[in-house]
């Protein structure tokens, strides 16, 4: 397969991040197709960590990367990002990193809409990471937002944040009560970071045509989970852009023909940031244990992940919305240890089984999770590289998720580090 994209089959926090470093590998490309810095993807390579919100986990292997036009783009973030990297030797210049010019920018006043909306909302926040990714998507969509080719001519920006600054510092200051953005210390920032990322950009439906002709492979790396995707996730507590790898064509500028197989990312079990319903959930000595044993910590936020036992309702749900052509099991060495296992294989709804994640959120709620129950194992995995030698109750534990969801598993995390993974099939192969 030449064009690969990679999706969470989730709420995101799948390890997408450490899958996308494994399979760069054999890749030419790596793409970030949606979202903003409300992502993170965090990678340990020889025991050194690193943690991504912009800049696509490809650029550890030292492959071509670019930034798609369905992102939001924080440049103040992105600036500091590429510069931890490039302390630590990773090539981040202008001809390893790219921008798609239609990507858009999150601008201060974004920032803050965010975070005073939820001060604003008490009990009924979202639960929004306040990095203005929201109001940013709002923007574009009533089409008074700012373009990464936007930003880099000076005339045009000058003209654009003049249309629209008094209109947002009057919602800020008179309806969500906050303080108001800086006129002018907003453009001589922004000029600066303008004159820093200008080198950066390209026509990516351009380029990606071009690397297609050429017989590059593509990697389609997605951030977030598709049950925070903003039309098929639990709405409202998604988050604002399509998570979903059918995007991966419109963030990209790619046609349907372009993408020759998906790839799923399934955590061992469940986890969830923020609010909004979760089935699953444990509250529980085994929650507390997953949830430390995981460092289940959100890298965007730090916020503690909620966590609970695998869901294979979501997941028939994303095999459905996503196509996948197979699963990545990732953090099953968590799962170590624990003298018993729970699968969730469908919900109890008003006294019926069903199979489906209600739109409803109140339906949702009242969900009640039927489960199967399968023994534990009491052996170390991390060490394991071939599937074979996997303890008997691991590989029970694998072929049931297997014939719950349909898709054949083609790559199992055992481990944090780059190394510590079990290769089935290569997706590229």
């Amino acid at each position: 397969m030449s064009n690969i994209v990679i999706i969470g089959t989730q709420w995101g926090d799948e390890g997408k991040g450490k899958i996308v470093d494994h399979l760069a590998e054999f890749a030419d490309i790596v793409v970030r197709f949606q979202g903003g810095n409300n992502a993170g993807h965090t990678m340990v390579i020889s025991g050194r960590k690193f943690i991504s919100h912009l800049v696509p986990s490809g650029i550890l292997q030292g492959k071509q990367c670019y930034l798609g036009n369905g992102m939001v783009i924080d440049p103040a973030v992105l600036i500091e990002e590429t510069e931890k990297l490039d302390k630590n030797g990773i090539d981040v210049s202008p001809e390893k990193l790219k921008i798609s010019e239609k990507a858009h920018i999150i601008m201060p006043y974004h920032k803050m809409i965010d975070k005073a909306r939820e001060e604003i909302n008490g009990d009924k926040k979202i639960g929004t990471t306040g990095r203005g990714i929201g109001p940013c998507y709002e923007d574009k969509a009533t089409r008074r937002g700012i373009r990464f080719i936007d930003l880099i001519d000076p005339d045009v920006f000058k003209e654009k944040v003049n249309a629209i600054i008094d209109e947002k510092n009057f919602y800020l200051k008179s309806f969500l009560k906050s303080e108001t953005t800086d006129l002018r210390q907003m453009m001589d920032e922004y000029t600066g970071y303008a004159k820093r990322l200008a080198p950066h950009a390209v026509n990516l439906s351009v380029a990606m045509r071009q690397a297609i002709d050429a017989g590059k492979k593509i990697l389609f790396e997605g951030a977030q989970g598709t049950h925070l995707d903003i039309d098929h996730g639990t709405y409202p507590y998604v988050t604002s852009s399509n998570t979903v790898a059918g995007n991966a064509c419109n963030g990209a500028g790619v046609g349907p023909r372009d993408i020759h197989g998906v790839v799923g990312i399934v955590k061992a079990y469940t986890t969830r940031v923020g609010a909004g319903p979760f089935p699953t959930e444990l509250f529980d000595e085994i929650g507390n244990r997953i949830q430390e044993k995981g460092a289940e910590f959100g890298a965007t936020t730090g916020r503690r992940r909620r966590c609970g036992w695998l869901d294979t309702v979501l997941l028939r749900n994303a095999g459905r919305l996503n196509s996948p052509t197979g699963h990545v099991i990732t953090k099953l060495d968590v799962l170590g240890g624990l003298e018993f296992l729970k699968i969730c294989t469908h919900y109890e709804f008003q006294g019926k089984n069903i199979d489906e994640v209600p739109a409803s959120l109140t339906a949702l709620a009242q969900c009640k999770p039927v489960y199967e129950t399968f023994p534990g194992w009491p052996e170390e995995i991390s060490h394991i590289r071939k599937y074979k030698d996997l303890p008997k109750n691991t590989k029970n534990y694998l072929k049931r998720i297997e014939e719950l969801t349909n898709v054949p598993i083609q790559m199992i995390s055992v481990g944090s580090g780059r190394e510590e993974t079990i290769v089935i099939k290569n997706p590229f192969k």
